[in-house]
């Protein structure tokens, strides 16, 4: 099929022409349409020389040199304002990933008391080399003895007072004291966050440096400390992801089966979900309203943690959880925290689809709420996939529209799993780049 240029121009992927057209037919708006809808886009904004941290404000500074004011009311200038507003952005993303890492702890503090609803440590080598780090002994102890003095030591590290973040000691010694030469060795999670919002209030720190260095310290407090935990207490919760085959795209969708999306960011829910859809209960009652079974698939990052560990299809990314609904063909998109559009719950509302939430933290209009609580975590689960296995009977064939397009991938490259490959040594990898047979690594990242 031929697409317009203005469709070509919003992505390189097929399965998004096919969509993007489609939606158009049907006359449904999308974030590309939005996105074009808000052109131009504020200059002031993009610059971020705009400030609304007082009722003074909001005050702009004017870009150009030879008019406008170049001063808030207060006397701010540009540089503390965008220093101002970048440091906000990165208190409410380290909060974000570090509530993540929270959550995970919070989930192995209740497994090891044995209130975890159907949860279970499922690598036990990996808890004991985190307890090592922490100073706690494993010798002559169970596993659910060593995970909870893990846990509550993970806990700490959220509220502590005073540092040092413990994961930041895995960085090369040159770095933590070039850390330290610069004040921004962390010392708890939340402090540092707090820090930020206190310092980016009117009349606090004035100095667009000594601000950036605090944004930085709150930084290395996400991606060493929140967020490390979460990715580290995953692994011993859920299982070290080893290299598996998957499939990738829209067309991972089926015309035959109930389809749950499951899409946000924390694992607890989507392990549960994965589960839940493969209990023969489930299974038999999706039969009897006609389907063949049930396919669950991921949207951003909690679907790529049970794309690691299990092979689940992943059916897109961030831009792809409207087209997702539009197909006609989900059931249910069940959804947590973070990435997720406030526009679902009106798009669904347009097709059969359910569009669940889960989270005390995040609700949506137009969202189907059944609250998910670790302690009930499978019982909890079960009763969320049997709304999609319900509304199976609801689908119009007539709506449905899945792109052919799919992709396989080999994921579930953990570090434990590079290593392996590797003979147990970063060695070969490391020789491979300094004599150029490999040009360097490359990190993709995002939802």
């Amino acid at each position: 099929m031929a697409y317009s240029e203005d469709i070509l121009a919003r992505s390189i992927d097929p399965a998004v022409h096919d969509m993007l057209a489609r939606m158009k037919e049907l006359g449904l708006e999308t974030a590309w349409d939005r996105y074009e809808a808000m052109q131009p886009q504020c200059g002031f904004g993009e610059l971020g020389i705009c400030c609304r941290n007082c009722n003074m404000g909001p005050c702009r500074i004017s870009p150009f040199e030879e008019e406008g004011p170049k001063k808030g009311i207060c006397g701010a200038t540009a540089d503390i304002i965008v220093a101002r507003n970048l440091l906000r952005m990165i208190a409410a993303g380290a909060a974000a990933h570090s509530d993540h890492g929270r959550d995970i702890a919070h989930t192995l503090l209740l497994t090891a008391e044995g209130k975890g609803g159907g949860y279970e440590i499922k690598d036990e080598e990996k808890l004991k080399r985190l307890a090592a780090e922490y100073g706690i002994e494993t010798e002559g102890r169970t596993k659910e003895e060593i995970a909870l003095d893990l846990a509550k030591a993970v806990y700490a590290e959220f509220g502590k007072q005073e540092g040092p973040i413990q994961f930041t000691r895995r960085a090369p010694q040159k770095r933590v004291e070039l850390w330290q030469k610069l004040g921004i060795d962390p010392r708890g999670v939340d402090r540092e966050i707090v820090e930020i919002m206190h310092r980016t209030h009117i009349g606090v720190d004035n100095d667009y440096v000594n601000l950036i260095l605090q944004g930085l310290k709150a930084s290395i407090a996400d991606g060493w400390g929140g967020s490390m935990i979460a990715t580290e207490l995953s692994d011993v919760l859920f299982g070290t992801p080893k290299p598996v085959k998957a499939m990738a795209n829209l067309g991972v969708l089926k015309e035959d089966e109930v389809n749950i999306i499951v899409h946000g960011h924390e694992p607890t829910l989507s392990e549960m979900i994965v589960a839940a859809a493969q209990d023969p209960e489930l299974v038999e009652l999706a039969k009897k309203y006609g389907a063949k079974g049930i396919n669950v698939a991921g949207i951003c990052c909690t679907g790529n943690e049970v794309l690691m560990r299990h092979g689940i299809p992943i059916a897109g990314n961030f831009l792809h959880q409207e087209l997702a609904i539009a197909t006609g063909a989900v059931e249910a998109m069940i959804v947590d925290v973070q990435c997720i559009m406030p526009a679902l719950g009106a798009l669904a509302g347009c097709f059969h689809t359910k569009l669940i939430s889960t989270s005390p933290k995040a609700k949506f209009p137009g969202a189907t709420h059944i609250e998910f609580h670790e302690e009930h975590a499978y019982e909890i689960a079960k009763e969320i996939v049997r709304t999609p296995v319900e509304n199976f009977r609801n689908r119009k064939p007539r709506q449905v529209h899945i792109p052919d397009e799919k992709t396989e991938c080999v994921v579930g490259l953990s570090v434990e799993a590079i290593l392996e490959a590797l003979g147990g040594s970063l060695d070969p990898l490391l020789e491979a780049i300094k004599s150029g047979a490999i040009k360097g690594i490359a990190g993709v990242v995002g939802c």
